[in-house]
């Protein structure tokens, strides 16, 4: 899988969070007992004040990190650029970064299927000023992860080519997203199929991303996990990103099921592993919609709290899938809701304290160096 190139075709290129209100769900362990049963809206943005109410040192600030997750945008009241993606970032030793799409800047006109280019149009601008050295050591969005709708069969071809043409030595991958639930756990009723991974058309779409050398982010909930594992068992050939722990979900019908949804998990991810051409994003589950309400504590919790939350999820993944096809990421500033960014990479940090130098190198650096074709900085 790590030999799979870009198909040069440029001449003829240049030519041309879930805000939904939810249940919340317990906490394992001590925290079992703050299980609340009353409906509360997810705030609209991170709130600094809230979150400096923890404050914890950051542990081993010298390992270095490959941040393989994380959005821009600029929405009312909810602004996250360069400064505020640095500010977050300035505490451990991040590298480098990948830029995930979050349907940010597309384009006011032109044909539907090709406005989604104005994000990666508007990702590759901040990049460069990243690039350009003057914002710290820090590389902003060396990788870029951008959209496109593979529901478009063949026709997605020119929309993949007008992509990597916005961003030729960044653009690196696709997300459609698939993450398909009903009602209270997503805030309105899906517009595509709920087995969106099965569906011929959009398999036809998916078809032309080995050509160009592009990987797939699979974002799922748990319901959906074996969707992916077939379609990874149809393109071999094509690197999927498994995304977020495949969205455990807490809250809706969810709610206070916790250790149910593990035990309906924990064997298809185990299954899923078995595909070499998957690798594991492991993170990504302090969202609104995994149920653990941090958002709604009195102060945001520390990263053994998180770490007895998560533990059980994140060692699970890391055996089925081997430090070497893991890689640790924010989701911020989705996940920023919860907790700080300092308190999240302290979390993985302790986390790994019994691995080998070289496991922890992979999951915090080099697989994402690896799967994301990135520079060695």
């Amino acid at each position: 899988m790590d030999d799979i190139t870009r198909r040069t075709f440029f001449g003829r290129a240049a030519a041309g969070a879930l805000g939904a209100a939810a249940v919340t769900a317990g906490l394992p362990g001590s925290m079992r007992a703050r299980a609340q049963s009353r409906r509360t809206a997810a705030p609209s943005g991170p709130r600094a004040d809230w979150l400096a109410l923890t404050d914890e040192a950051v542990l081993e600030p010298e390992l270095p990190i490959i941040d393989p997750h994380h959005h821009l945008w600029d929405r009312p009241g909810n602004r996250y650029l360069l400064d505020e993606l640095l500010e977050d970032t300035n505490t451990h030793k991040i590298r480098q970064t990948v830029f995930v799409e979050c349907t940010s800047m597309y384009r006011a006109d032109g044909p539907e299927e090709l406005r989604i280019v104005g994000e990666t149009e508007f990702v590759q601008g901040i990049a460069a000023m990243s690039a350009s050295g003057q914002y710290g050591e820090t590389r902003v969005a060396t990788g870029i992860v951008g959209s496109a709708n593979l529901r478009l069969g063949d026709r997605v071809a020119p929309v993949l080519e007008a992509q990597i043409a916005a961003s030729p030595q960044r653009f690196r991958g696709v997300r459609h997203r698939a993450a398909w639930a009903e009602p209270p756990v997503v805030a309105r009723r899906p517009t595509g199929p709920e087995h969106l991974l099965l569906d011929p058309e959009f398999r036809r779409g998916y078809a032309h991303l080995r050509p160009y050398g592009l990987t797939f982010e699979g974002w799922i909930y748990h319901t959906h996990i074996a969707d992916l594992a077939d379609l990874a068992d149809a393109f071999p050939d094509t690197v999927i990103i498994f995304n977020h722990l495949g969205g455990p979900i807490g809250i809706g019908p969810y709610a206070g099921r916790r250790d149910e949804v593990f035990e309906v998990w924990k064997p298809a991810v185990t299954e899923l592993a078995r595909r070499p051409n998957v690798v594991a994003k492991v993170g990504g589950i302090q969202m609104v919609v995994n149920g653990y309400g941090w958002h709604e504590r009195d102060r945001p919790p520390t990263s053994d709290e998180l770490l007895e939350a998560n533990g059980d999820w994140y060692r699970h993944i890391i055996e089925a899938f081997g430090p070497r096809r893991c890689m640790f990421e924010s989701n911020f500033p989705v996940d920023k809701l919860s907790c700080s960014y300092t308190v999240l990479w302290n979390q993985f940090k302790k986390l790994t304290r019994g691995f080998s130098a070289d496991e922890r190198a992979a999951m915090f650096h080099d697989t994402a160096l690896r799967v994301y074709r990135l520079p060695r900085i």
